[in-house]
């Protein structure tokens, strides 16, 4: 393709889930596409690793579930297919510490009750007629609750990889899920290498440099590093966090409405480090335990800990939101330290001697050029920019898709997904 300018019917950039969406939607549709990928592989932020530090199992680097398992568009694809699909929720034991004790089972049951008080809570600061504000806000009208704290950072910086005093409390009470959380048996990046992929014209290791829309007959041009595409329609899949770096240059610029869009939904983070036994202790906990505590009213952050995933040998913490951003810029290392400091907080001294000299795995979502950061989050005030985002742009011929712009699935691959089809109906 270098040097050659190409005629297709649509052109799709980004091969994560929202742009594998639009393209099988297309192809149904009896609709030509082609998938322009930056990188070496489809998925996107689905990507399954099987890191050396960990022993060469698989990992996911980045999604992990299918969520809302029973009304999730994935679920029947993946059944069909023939894969088994693991639980989540059923093969975790669950351990809540308060301090350094576990939680006593009077505490535990305050804390299930947690999260119906604070989503009554919410619901009083989003009474019709009255601004969209802060989801910190909502533990404030809860000072004497215990837990509020604690429900409050697993909502914004664990679950939506934001800090809740950053975070719209509509977008957030548009897009809570129920149902089960369902895995892919090794991993939910290789069930799409697997099935998501199949049939697509898709052309991987294509760097997209610029977009001219709004030429001739709406004719779009897509200039690559390995050559010109031009194309009836385009359709846009690429993080916000991408697009308000200007990575991808557009001619004409695009109108305000977007660029306020997407100022409107910058990128949270979340870093997953991974350290692997360097022993047999295994901290008086089952196999594949899942560890929180009680978070305090200080600022202190929720890192869940994922322990002894499927009977493995090493620890998996969640870090996210501004510190998230932080360690980021302070290097691996930083991560590891920070991770270690958790670990030694709930099990002393035992920690640090089961993880001395321990091989580590830290991921660095907001340091890929192809995403800077996990996933988009709705700033106070703007909880509309998503679906503002996913119209269409101009005379129609140019679209944004992916999981910022989804209300109801927003930050999943069933968002990106469900996405991808909706603007594949648009171009139809």
């Amino acid at each position: 393709m270098v040097g050659v300018t190409t005629d297709v019917d649509v052109v799709v950039i980004g091969a994560g889930l929202a742009g594998l969406g639009a393209a099988a939607a297309l192809r149904r549709m009896g609709r030509g596409a082609v998938v322009l990928e930056a990188a070496g592989r489809i998925g996107g932020r689905a990507w399954t690793a099987y890191p050396e530090a960990l022993g060469g199992v698989w990992f996911d680097m980045g999604a992990i579930w299918l969520h809302d398992g029973e009304n999730n568009p994935l679920t029947p694809m993946a059944r069909a297919a023939g894969d088994t699909l693991l639980r989540a929720d059923a093969l975790r034991t669950e351990r809540t510490f308060v301090g350094t004790r576990l939680a006593t089972e009077a505490e535990l049951a305050d804390y299930d009750d947690a999260w119906p008080r604070f989503e009554a809570a919410a619901e009083r600061l989003m009474q019709p007629g009255m601004p969209d504000v802060a989801l910190s806000e909502v533990a404030r009208l809860l000072p004497d609750d215990p837990w509020a704290a604690s429900v409050e950072s697993w909502e914004g910086s664990v679950i939506c990889a934001v800090d809740a005093g950053e975070y719209s409390l509509l977008d957030w009470k548009r897009n809570v899920l129920g149902g089960s959380n369902l895995v892919p048996q090794g991993g939910i990046g290789a069930f799409v290498q697997r099935r998501l992929g199949e049939g697509l014209d898709v052309r991987l290791n294509t760097l997209v440099a610029r977009v001219r829309w709004g030429g001739a007959g709406g004719q779009v041009s897509v200039e690559t590093d390995r050559g010109t595409l031009t194309a009836r329609c385009c359709i846009v899949t690429v993080s916000t966090g991408v697009l308000r770096a200007g990575a991808i240059a557009f001619d004409p610029v695009l109108p305000p409405l977007v660029q306020d869009c997407l100022h409107a939904l910058p990128m949270g983070l979340a870093t997953k480090v991974a350290l692997r036994a360097t022993g047999a202790d295994r901290l008086d906990l089952p196999p594949y335990c899942a560890v929180d505590r009680q978070v305090g009213r200080n600022g202190d952050l929720q890192v869940p800990i994922q322990c002894w995933p499927h009977g493995r040998d090493y620890v998996q913490g969640w870090i996210g939101g501004g510190t998230a951003w932080a360690l980021l810029r302070e290097g691996d290392a930083a991560a590891v330290d920070f991770a270690r400091g958790v670990l030694r907080r709930l099990f002393g001294g035992r920690a640090d001697a089961l993880f001395a000299d321990a091989p580590t795995l830290v991921t660095g979502w907001g340091a890929d050029p192809l995403t800077l950061g996990a996933y988009a989050y709705a700033t106070p005030g703007n909880a509309d920019a998503r679906s503002r985002l996913a119209e269409p742009v101009g005379d129609g011929h140019l679209l944004f898709a992916g999981e910022a712009c989804h209300v109801g699935y927003a930050g999943t691959l069933a968002g990106a997904w469900l996405s991808g089809e909706a603007a594949a109906r648009a171009v139809a």
